[in-house]
Parts: C-alpha cells; structure tokens; sequence
C-alpha cells in the first residue's frame, strides 16, 4: 500500500512544530491519505484516521466500538513497563466512555438531566464568583506565580467537587493521582496503583452518599437502586477526571496561547462578546485531548479505504481539527473564525457530556483573568513554559506568569 505510517519507534505524539500546532509527521499523513494503514511496533497493521470529515464518520459509527474488551488493543507508542500489545482489558462498571450502546445509553441517560444546557447556564453566576474569588486570592500574591496552580487547575476543581459532592479539602490526593493515571510511559503498576487509590477513595464517598444522599449529582446517582456501587464508583471516576483535568489545561495553555499572541488578545479584552468565538477557536486550535481509539467490529469504509473486522483504529482529534479541507489556515490562530463543528469534544454518542459546563469555566475565566490583570506577561521565555507531552492529556505543567503591581 502506498503511504502506509510506519511507526517502529511509536506514533510521533510530540508537538515538534510548536507548543501549539499537530506534530509535522501527524500533518504530513493526514494530507497525503486521511485514513492510512499504519504499522504498530509488533508488526500488527491498524489505521490512523486524521481526516476532518472521515473522523466525524467514524465517531458517529458506532461499529467503530469504544469497547476496550473486544480483540487486542495495540498501543500506537512504546511504553516502558507495557508490552505493545495487550490482552484485552475487562469492562470497567461504570466507565460508559468505553462502552457502546445499549449500556452506554444506559448510563448516559442518567447523567442527562444533570448536565442539561439550562442546569449549565443556572450555573453561570456561581461559576464567575468562583472565578473571582480565585483570582482575588491569586492578586494577594507576590509575582511571580504559577497560573497552573493558583488559578487554572482550582477552578474547575472547585466547581467538579461541589457538583459532585466530592470533599474539596479532599483535592490534593485526587489531583495527585489523577495526575499519575495520566501520564504515558510508566510501569503498569503505578498507572493501577494511581487508579485504584482513586476508586478506593471514590467507592468510599458514593457508599456514603448511598447511606446518606445530599443535594449533589452522585447522591441523585446514588439514590437509583439499579445502579450499583462499583458502577457508581466508575462514574464518579469518569466525570471527576474528566471534569477538571481537561478544562484546567484548556485554561492554562489557552492563557499561553493567547499571551503569545497579543494583537487577539488585545481585541478580546476591548470586545468581551467575541469570548465564545474564541473559545470554540482555542479549543480547536489546542485540542488538549488528541489520540482516542477504535475497534472496528466488522469490515467497514471510510474515506475510500475498507477497514477489515477486527482492526485497531487510531484516531487524532488534533490533526483532524487542523485539517485545511475544513478549516482555511488550520494551524493560525484567528479569534474570529468561525470553529462551530470543531471536534475537541467528539463526536456522536460519546461526545463529551460535560461540554457546556467547560465552555461556562473558560469563558468565564478567560474574561475575569485578563480583565482583572491587564498587564499579565509570561515570567521566563515561551520555549521554557514546561509542556505536557508526557501526559494523555495535553497542557503545560506549570505557566509562570507576572504583572505589574503598582497602580497605574
């Protein structure tokens, strides 16, 4: 086959463009053959899928399975610890993400209600106030600081907790632990260990729940008899994950990339009603949540190419986001394009539950931030910001910022 991805050293993941951009080799596939054979380090032949349109096909497939228990899963990068191929791995109760219909319908359909966009938009008032608390406790502090840690990573936390009910003063384990689950090349065991302290924890907190429900989303869970505690667990697993994780990176890299390019940034402070334009396009542009996989349960097409029963699919939400045949100039950064339809939070039945909750937070902490520190500056050189690409969830480890303290 012509243009067959060979990756014997692994699928390269790194942004070697820049912090910002789909990594060179990425880019060069998908425009030369959005659905490419691809050659994992065992030799076993999957699929990459890099195409704007062929990836939105795929998502909304559902014979593309999320199923992590059927056949092989062949990891596209060499981890140390890990063989390169697996076992298939059990169904997981509770983690709907990698499930199919009917028992992700299901589960879904209990969380429905609580994430609805009218539930998200009551919301709004006490997502700004938790905004503006934040940033009057990171105004306090002496300059330089990490934006990481005063503000990006508390407020999604923050507003996770008490939807769940999950115990704020409860954040440092679960954010550690979170951390380690997340990172790439490590042994097998540290990866489980991280899991299981997580669940253990968790399957703690929703039996209480259970004996005695509150006025939260996993005590509404809790009182359903049908759901039982170890899938209870899997949920509160999933949306505690996802539900701070994804949208703290999102603030943080989304700062950078906007302090790195000042002339936007200028416009969004003097226009406040381009912010959810904006925040559509750096979700685009940033895509923190690339690599998904899928497993083809019988022959399929796409995109021109029949994807045999049984193949290993691998899916980059970053390269299709940056696809020229959807996007005029994919890889600029442009406030005012137009982004409705990007796929940072899929597609289909597994687009993202959480999504209008994340747009409230970056909107509202894209706005406060730079309108309550005007002169916000990075603290060391761009190309010293530490990246994220030891972890599944792209960002930056820490962001130094400053600003100036006197009045003006």
């Amino acid at each position: 086959m012509s243009h067959t991805v060979s990756v014997p050293q692994g699928l390269p993941l790194e942004r070697d463009a820049g912090p910002f951009d789909p990594p060179r080799e990425i880019s060069r596939v998908r425009d030369a053959r959005p659905v490419s054979p691809m050659l994992f380090p065992d030799g076993h032949e999957g699929w990459l899928v890099t195409g704007y349109d062929e990836l939105r096909q795929l998502l909304a497939d559902t014979r593309f399975s999320s199923r992590q228990d059927l056949g092989v899963l062949h990891v596209p990068y060499e981890t140390p610890g890990m063989p390169v191929a697996t076992e298939p791995s059990p169904q997981v109760p509770g983690l709907f993400i990698a499930m199919d219909p009917p028992d992700h319908s299901r589960l879904r359909r209990k969380l429905t209600g609580a994430f609805t966009v009218k539930r998200m938009k009551q919301l709004e008032d006490h997502i700004a106030e938790v905004v503006e608390r934040q940033l009057d406790a990171m105004a306090q502090l002496t300059p330089t600081v990490d934006l990481v840690k005063e503000f990006a990573l508390p407020v999604p936390s923050l507003v996770i907790c008490e939807l769940l009910g999950v115990p704020y003063e409860d954040r440092a384990d679960f954010q550690a632990n979170s951390a380690k689950f997340l990172v790439k090349e490590q042994e097998l065991e540290e990866k489980m260990a991280a899991y299981g302290a997580l669940t253990t924890y968790l399957g703690g907190l929703v039996a209480g729940k259970r004996a005695e429900p509150g006025d939260d989303i996993l005590s509404d869970l809790a009182r359903q008899d049908d759901l039982g505690i170890e899938e209870l667990t899997g949920i509160a697993f999933l949306l505690l994950l996802a539900g701070h994780e994804t949208t703290a990176n999102m603030l943080a890299l989304g700062t950078f990339a906007l302090l790195e390019h000042p002339e936007q940034l200028a416009e969004l402070r003097a226009d406040p009603e381009l912010m959810p334009g904006a925040v559509e396009e750096l979700m685009r542009y940033l895509s923190v949540v690339d690599i998904n996989f899928r497993y083809a349960t019988e022959d399929l097409e796409l995109g021109g190419e029949t994807i045999p029963a049984g193949s290993t699919v691998v899916v980059s939400l970053l390269a299709a986001n940056h696809d020229p045949r959807r996007f005029e100039n994919p890889d600029t950064l442009d406030i005012h394009r137009n982004a409705r339809g990007q796929l940072a939070f899929g597609h289909g039945v597994h687009q993202c539950l959480g999504q209008q909750l994340a747009r409230i937070e970056m909107r509202a902490g894209f706005a406060a931030l730079f309108r309550r520190f005007p002169t916000l500056k990075l603290a060391v050189p761009a190309e010293e910001v530490p990246l994220r690409t030891d972890m599944n969830i792209y960002g930056v480890h820490s962001l130094p910022v400053t600003w100036t303290t006197t009045a003006p």
